[in-house]
């Protein structure tokens, strides 16, 4: 491979599992939960629990694939191996969906807390520049800078933004964990009854704000689902990885088992705290629940370590979403011109290219309706990474592999099966906005992918 296409190897598994849990826990826990709980009610708990096991079942896979084919691009790559180009690239059309969108996201989750936390010191910006058209601003500012913030720190080099991440994610798991104590002080269990209010399929329903919407505890799983992805994340690093036969799957299992328990345990001190109609929909709830507890000093201490731990998303995320663009480039898929490294070995052309995409949706539309059409993306590419280890199973069932995941049929039936659902539940309106989006994906492959990738293998 050509030493402008080489990514340098300077990550270890420490680096991996706080990239993993960095990727993982943030917005969907700090900003979805009032999201999930405006759809299930106290039964949020419950959508977690199914979302976790749905995203664990893809993990293993993952794992499984990751150490097989330890190559950057992820679910890309796995099925550009196993399936061929065409499969891979609705594979990876999908995940250029997830990632900008995961980014954008978490951005604007993040620009809600920034906000909540500039205007309890008396330094608030107006609505204007903190909300996108369809909530009545002009543009997210705060969503905007901190997607260029992150763009210059992953710039700078791989490992150096990786040891930052690791900093911020000690503390925002410091966060998390004073929200639990100061919560629980407060918990009642009256709370929690009618634990299903909204029943567990999903069906159009009465929000909280007397406006029809999908409810149900699948319906809050479909959307909190993005909480729990993030160890994609890390197969993307596979290329930059010291040790990836043994460092992978340590960072893929070890980020997504501490994370379902520590989301556990913040939705059920939540629920406990606060009845959920108090705090559903809220840009900050855990924030939300302190300052209607009577604890605004914790709400401020968690609102300031959002602002300074979340970007730990949006660089994992960011991270991912610009080699899965490096991969694709590499391939011929798009132009080769943006798979040049820098002197360091870091991909600056598609990190700046990826910072101006993920920008402009950050700037423009509201959480929800962005976390739900990056779920249709992830979904996919879950279900590509569980049939890739179903085949390879059935191909090259003697294959060594480094990491084996146990049970491998039920779980990767579990984890197609899951996601089948999952995105069955998501609102029509993101199925059909996904369904465009993969025709006209198809349309680029046949005009332009496609051949430009038969001559990138030609020469």
């Amino acid at each position: 491979m050509p030493e402008h296409h080489r990514l340098a190897r300077s990550l270890s598994w420490p680096h991996l599992v706080a990239l993993g849990v960095g990727a993982i826990v943030g917005t969907g826990i700090l900003t979805l939960i009032g999201v999930g709980a405006a759809k299930a009610g106290p039964s949020v708990i419950l959508s977690f629990a199914i979302a976790g096991l749905i995203c664990a079942s893809a993990a293993l896979a993952y794992a499984e694939m990751a150490t097989m084919i330890p190559a950057s691009g992820s679910a890309y790559t796995y099925s550009y191996v196993v399936f061929g180009e065409l499969l891979a690239w609705v594979v990876g059309w999908s995940l250029i969906l997830e990632y900008s969108l995961v980014v954008s996201a978490v951005a604007v989750g993040w620009s809600g807390y920034a906000s909540g936390f500039l205007a309890s010191v008396g330094a608030g910006l107006p609505a204007a520049l903190t909300n996108g058209p369809e909530l009545g601003g002009v543009f997210n500012l705060p969503a905007v800078l901190i997607i260029a913030v992150v763009a210059a720190v992953l710039s700078a080099g791989t490992r150096e933004s990786a040891t930052l991440n690791a900093v911020l994610v000690v503390i925002k798991m410091l966060a998390l964990a004073l929200f639990i104590v100061v919560a629980l002080k407060s918990f009642d269990a009256s709370h929690f009854h009618p634990f299903m209010p909204n029943g567990f399929s999903s069906h159009i329903g009465v929000g909280v704000d007397g406006k029809p919407v999908e409810v149900g505890v699948m319906a809050a799983a479909a959307i909190i689902f993005f909480a729990f992805y993030g160890f994609d994340a890390i197969a993307t690093a596979a290329e930059e990885t010291k040790n990836p036969d043994r460092d992978l799957a340590i960072g893929i299992v070890g980020s997504m088992v501490a994370c379902v328990a520590i989301y556990m345990a913040v939705a059920a001190a939540a629920v406990g705290a606060l009845a959920y109609s108090r705090f559903a929909n809220s840009p900050e709830p855990l924030a939300l629940i302190l300052r209607e507890i009577g604890q605004g000093w914790a709400a401020r201490i968690l609102g300031l370590s959002a602002v300074v731990a979340l970007p730990t998303v949006i660089l994992a995320f960011f991270f991912g979403q610009s080699r899965i663009f490096f991969t694709m480039a590499r391939d011929g898929l798009l132009p080769q011109g943006l798979a040049r490294v820098s002197k360091r070995g870091t991909p600056v052309r598609i990190t700046i290219f990826t910072a101006i995409v993920v920008a402009i949706i950050a700037a423009l539309f509201p959480l929800n309706e962005i976390a739900a059409l990056a779920n249709a993306g992830t979904l996919t590419a879950f279900v590509a990474v569980c049939a890739a280890m179903l085949a390879m199973r059935r191909r090259e069932p003697d294959r060594p592999r480094k990491f084996t995941t146990p049970l491998p049929w039920l779980v990767g039936t579990v984890g197609i099966l899951g996601c089948a659902y999952l995105f069955w539940s998501l609102p029509v309106r993101t199925q059909t906005y996904f369904l465009g989006w993969n025709l006209f994906g198809l349309l680029v492959y046949l005009v332009y992918g496609a051949p430009r990738a038969e001559r990138a293998r030609a020469t």
